[in-house]
Order: structure tokens, then C-alpha cells, then sequence
């Protein structure tokens, strides 16, 4: 990854079992500065084409792998939204110079998004959210299809058919997506969040939100975002994005970065 610099910290959890962390970040070491964390089950790199933008614009962005991806390392069972908050915190506290911070999250990375603002407010300022899912339950195709993607027992057409019907927009190539699934990963991360009460993070510890919402997300249907801005009123700003699905990022690169930086400048 042209660019991009690696890291590596550590923390010892309250157990005082030692965890990993590592992850790559590229721009301005002391510019604004943007964590951005992934989807269920995938990788950090997932923002590289977001991060390089952003980048460009002056912002320090960094793209923490979780436990279980590169040489990120550490208990990958009975783990909480919380306990994977504090990894996030970590990161941010050895690898952010100028803080607080924004903080960007992805699907499963948006509930760890809110949750580590709700947890650490000194350390962000505000939340992006896309594809953010919640209280409105995805039809049983779509959940299906999100299962599929990381069944390591599918063929690779059968695979890259899941991978479509779940992620991406009706005419859009989830070919980009067929690598990047990490089972182990998403066990841990849905784990997590059953063992989380949703009151803990919904609110995001107050923090002002900008919601991305793909209008043909099959997994967090846009009625979520609609939900979200009624309940919590100014404090979130909404924008739509059509032709994209769950994936989001590979789909809409330009408008996702336009959007994403005209919320930072503001």
C-alpha cells in the first residue's frame, strides 16, 4: 500500500492477558484525524481508496486491523462491544496525535463506532456512519446471504453470489469483494455484540453523527437511517447515497469521499 505506514501498539486487558494491535495509517501525522473501522468480518483496507482521498485533503486517517486480522492478536471469545471499544481507544491513544478524533464505522464497525464514543468522549468529537443497521431487522434473504459470505464450504460461485445479494446493488461488480472474509473474525464481532446492551452505544455518547445510507442496502435498510434521524433529530445529519448497496465503499468511491469530506470541513 503505497503511502500507508504500519503501527503496532499493545494493551493487556483486565484479565492482564496482552492484545495486539496493529493496523496502517496514511497523511498528515499531525493533521485532523479520521479511525475508520470495517465491516463485519473485514479487514482495515477496506478504506484504502476513503483513506488515500482523505489524505490528499490534508487529514491523518488510520485503519486499525481487528484481533484475528494481520498481526492483530488477542481473546477472541467472551469479548463485548466494550472490550473491543478499549482496543479502539488504545489505537487512538498511542497513534492519533491530534485528538479528539473522528471516528468512521462501517456496518459492524459503526456499533463499535458508537460504542467507543459512548465509552471514551474525550477521545472523539464525532461519529460517521454507514450502512448503519439497528433496530429494524434485514429480511431473511439478506441475513442468509451475510452467513453465505463467510461459509467456507461454498464453491466460489456460490460465495460470490452471496457476496452480491447481501453487499452490493443490482448492476454493481462485487468482484472486488470476493477476497477479505474472515469467519473466525465475524464470530467474535457478532458475539460482541449479543453480549452488549444496545443502550450502551445507541446514542453514541452524545456525539453529533453524520449517517451515510445506501438506498439499496438489503442488510441495514434505509429505514434505519430514517429511524435514527427521527429519534435523535439535529444532532444527526443525514445523507442518501443511490445505487449502492451494504458494500458502499467499492461501489460509490467518489461520492462517499465528497460527502465524507464536506462533513469534516464543516
Amino acid at each position: 500500500m503505497a503511502g500507508f505506514e504500519p503501527y503496532e501498539t499493545t494493551r493487556k486487558d483486565k484479565d492482564g492477558q496482552e492484545i495486539r494491535l496493529t493496523g496502517h495509517a496514511v497523511g498528515n501525522a499531525n493533521g485532523s484525524t479520521v479511525v475508520m473501522l470495517a465491516s463485519l468480518g473485514r479487514p482495515g483496507s477496506d478504506f484504502d481508496d476513503l483513506a488515500e482521498r482523505l489524505a490528499l485533503k490534508g487529514y491523518r486517517v488510520i485503519l486499525p486491523e481487528p484481533r484475528g486480522i494481520g498481526a492483530s492478536d488477542g481473546p477472541m471469545k467472551g469479548q463485548t462491544l466494550h472490550d473491543l471499544a478499549a482496543d479502539v481507544a488504545c489505537v487512538i491513544e498511542t497513534q492519533a496525535v491530534a485528538r479528539p478524533i473522528t471516528l468512521l464505522g462501517h456496518a459492524f464497525g459503526n456499533r463499535l463506532a458508537r460504542t467507543t464514543a459512548a465509552d471514551y468522549p474525550a477521545l472523539v468529537s464525532r461519529v460517521i456512519l454507514l450502512a448503519c443497521g439497528g433496530l429494524i431487522e434485514m429480511p431473511e434473504e439478506s441475513r442468509k446471504a451475510l452467513i453465505g459470505c463467510f461459509d467456507e464450504s461454498l464453491s466460489p460461485d456460490e460465495h460470490i453470489e452471496c457476496v452480491r445479494k447481501g453487499f452490493f446493488a443490482d448492476g454493481n461488480d462485487p468482484e472486488v469483494w470476493r477476497e477479505g472474509w474472515y469467519p473466525k473474525v465475524m464470530l467474535m464481532q457478532s458475539s460482541a455484540v449479543r453480549a452488549t446492551d444496545v443502550e450502551d452505544w445507541w446514542e453514541a455518547g452524545g456525539q453529533p453523527m453524520l449517517v451515510m445510507q445506501a438506498l439499496d442496502d438489503a442488510i441495514a435498510l434505509p429505514a434505519n437511517a430514517q429511524d435514527i434521524k427521527n429519534r435523535l433529530g439535529e444532532r444527526i445529519t443525514l445523507a442518501e447515497l443511490p445505487n449502492a448497496g451494504h458494500a458502499m465503499l467499492p461501489e460509490q468511491p467518489e461520492e462517499i469521499a465528497r460527502i465524507v469530506a464536506t462533513y469534516l470541513e464543516a
